[in-house]
């Protein structure tokens, strides 16, 4: 495996840059710099600038850059990007995806090379997508994608039983093919830390302002109860969420913005209870690294949600709906043992089973299976 190379063909109009703006570039190319370790060199195929390449000095200098050098549309450039990037892509063992928009890059680039495909999906996009999309056309789309995608790909990593599931069910891929490697938690840097701010009956959310995380809901919730609720994040529904949250009494309700996730962990120790009122999920890391630095959760029981939280265990699991919410802040505030047993069990339920070292040994055991494959 020393002497292979790793290709990583990024989502479709997705940089470097991207994941630096939003708070994410530390923890999203960690497990390439340990990746790249067991290669000789790792590519990363990005749709930024020069910049990109300029950025990825600063961790590695075995991971490589090969960026947009053109203006085309990023979907035509997703086409091509195999065409102008030929002679690098002949030169690598192992393609891998990041998520599944823009797989069919990778997908095009095995065709042409003959090399073995790595499609890894942090959610199943057509499960999602036909939550909120109503529209026939565009869900028949992305299905025949997937299938596409799903029946080229060597090996396929889901970060969830149940998108393993939707998978074999809905594209009749064979089981084996498929393995379940969860998000990964850096559990040195969420870390349950003592300060002296005064935490009593401070709540905090952390993602994204959209239907599916359940935000309306949350300040119906909070109408009338003393807390104070810390969101984090932005999003589409940001304007809306701030003219409801005008008229909710009693309720203390900040909007911080987006946080570095390297700094998260100490904003998060600021709070005592984490709320992620999801209509649905995959493997949520923003309710994973909550659990790791030990507060008290509460959140939904809806898919992949329940495959990781046990109620009064290592979470407060609760219905969608406001009162259903309300009803479990208000037990989870005034029971000091449930919120400190929840917050034991949380931290211990990442540490046996999220963290970086458990992920990535999951992740470099299929690198070595996919490389040995015939």
């Amino acid at each position: 495996m020393n002497s292979k190379k790793l290709a990583l063909f990024f989502t479709e109009g997705v940089s470097l840059k991207t994941w630096e703006k939003i708070g994410n570039l530390e923890r999203e190319i960690k497990p390439y710099i340990k990746l790249a370790e067991n290669y000789s060199e790792v590519y990363f195929f990005t749709y930024g600038g020069s910049e990109d390449e300029k950025i990825i000095k600063k961790y590695s200098d075995k991971i490589k850059v090969c960026y947009k050098k053109n203006n085309l549309n990023n979907l035509i450039y997703s086409f091509l990007l195999p065409f102008f990037y030929k002679k690098e892509l002949k030169k690598i063992a192992v393609y891998k995806t990041n998520q599944m928009s823009g797989a069919w890059t990778a997908v095009l680039a095995k065709k042409l090379f003959k090399k073995k495909l790595i499609v890894r999906c942090g959610y199943e996009w057509l499960d999602f997508l036909k939550r909120d999309n109503k529209n026939k056309f565009i869900l028949f789309i992305i299905k025949k994608i997937e299938k596409f995608v799903y029946k080229n790909a060597d090996k396929i990593i889901i970060t969830s039983k149940k998108d393993q599931e939707f998978i074999i069910n809905n594209f009749k891929i064979n089981p084996e093919k498929i393995a379940v490697i969860n998000n990964y938690i850096d559990t040195n840097l969420f870390i349950k830390k003592e300060n002296n701010k005064n935490k009593k009956n401070k709540l905090v959310f952390v993602g994204r302002f959209n239907q599916q995380k359940n935000l309306f809901n949350l300040l119906e919730a909070v109408n009338n109860l003393k807390v104070e609720l810390n969101l984090i994040g932005s999003g589409g529904l940001e304007k809306e969420l701030k003219e409801k949250a005008k008229n909710i009494k009693m309720a203390q309700i900040n909007f911080l913005g987006n946080i570095l996730n390297e700094n998260l962990p100490e904003k998060l120790n600021e709070n005592e209870i984490f709320v992620f009122p999801s209509l649905y999920e995959g493997n949520p890391k923003a309710l994973l690294e909550a659990m790791s630095v030990g507060l008290a959760i509460l959140t939904t029981k809806v898919k992949g949600i329940r495959e990781i939280v046990k109620h009064k265990e290592n979470g407060y699991l609760v219905e969608t709906n406001s009162d259903s919410i309300k009803k479990g802040l208000e037990e989870l505030l005034n029971n000091d043992e449930l919120r400190n047993k929840i917050s034991i069990n949380a931290r211990k339920t990442i540490e046996e089973n999220f963290s970086f070292e458990k992920i990535i040994e999951k992740e470099i055991n299929l690198h070595k299976e996919v490389i040995c494959q015939k």
